[in-house]
């Protein structure tokens, strides 16, 4: 270990003291144990307690530098999926309004926020949309918000006051600096099309919109919000390469998931994780078993309880 190195790191530094006072100590008895035998072998004793000092402090500092690349590895930049599923107009809008909350909750944690690519219903509801949250912390709190969101409400349009069900799915996608894999460009379609909405004559003579397909897998990526074509091909690939790792790691999941014991559901699109009831003014995560009130701040962005429970594996009874 390089200790001067060490030493400029204020998580190591303090270790790098002591390691480097071990070293100098253990010169001192390897010349000590040049005299006569009874000498050899005191400093022989007093050697084999330093070196075993010198091991666990060793170890510590291991254990520091791992923990400081496990948290540069975990990703400061996510892309947000959401998705209408049954229901109709009223899954369209809460799929808007789960993205909403999204939203909220990046301007209280100052994380940055872009959409990508949005398709709305006449209402104003997702059908499905994908955006970009850059910032500090921002997939080590998201990371448990893949899955299936149940509402239970009245829509506005219910003339009868019928509590209605409808599902949302949301999908989290970490953009990782490294990864582990390559992808075949001869795998990849490319389709442009016409930038659609806002943006001038350059949105409306220009292709500049891209859509990747992944032939081997079917996966297909958008990416529609930037000002040129390479920009928007560029953002697609960094999302298609998202996909396809997390792909890898579920595969790699599913292998090993009964050996994980402090599991929060598989992150799968399909599992259903939460239920929002508005009747009862209660967020229910079926994972936890653990339900919490106040809905209209929730949906605000006010997320933060639920982010600790999970974060902690906290569990309760889920309210009837």
């Amino acid at each position: 270990m390089n200790i001067e190195e060490l030493k400029k790191n204020h998580n190591t530094s303090y270790l790098a003291d002591m390691l480097e006072n071990l070293e100098r100590k253990e010169a001192e008895v390897r010349e000590m144990m040049g005299g006569d035998d009874e000498l050899h072998e005191l400093a022989t004793k007093e050697l084999l307690g330093l070196q075993t000092e010198r091991e666990n402090i060793e170890k510590q500092i291991q254990d520091i530098l791992d923990k400081e690349k496990e948290e540069e590895e975990i990703a400061t930049e996510i892309v947000l999926e959401v998705r209408a599923g049954a229901g109709g107009d009223e899954a369209a809008l809460f799929a808007w309004e789960i993205a909403h909350m999204y939203e909220r909750l990046a301007e209280a944690e100052k994380w940055q926020w872009k959409v990508n690519y949005e398709s709305k219903n006449d209402i104003g509801g997702y059908r499905e949309a994908s955006f970009e949250i850059k910032g500090k912390d921002v997939y080590k709190k998201m990371r448990y918000e893949t899955g299936v969101h149940r509402v239970q409400r009245v829509p506005a349009t219910e003339k009868n006051g019928r509590v209605h069900t409808s599902t949302a799915s949301v999908a989290i996608l970490p953009i990782r600096k490294k990864v582990n894999f390559e992808i075949n460009p001869t795998d990849i379609e490319m389709e442009y099309s016409r930038s659609g909405g806002k943006g001038g004559q350059n949105v409306n003579k220009v292709e500049t919109a891209v859509r990747l397909i992944h032939k081997p897998t079917g996966i297909d990526v958008r990416s529609t919000n930037e000002r040129s074509q390479q920009a928007n091909r560029e953002k697609a690939m960094n999302i298609l390469t998202a996909k396809l790792q997390q792909l890898k790691e579920e595969e790699e999941a599913k292998k090993y998931a009964g050996e994980r014991k402090d599991q929060i559901g598989t992150g799968d699109r399909s599992e259903k994780i939460r239920t929002y009831n508005f009747p009862q003014d209660r967020l229910t995560d079926h994972r936890l078993k653990k339900s919490w009130h106040n809905l209209p701040a929730i949906m605000e962005g006010d997320m933060y309880d639920i982010f600790n429970a999970l974060e902690s594996g906290e569990t309760g009874e889920e309210e009837e």
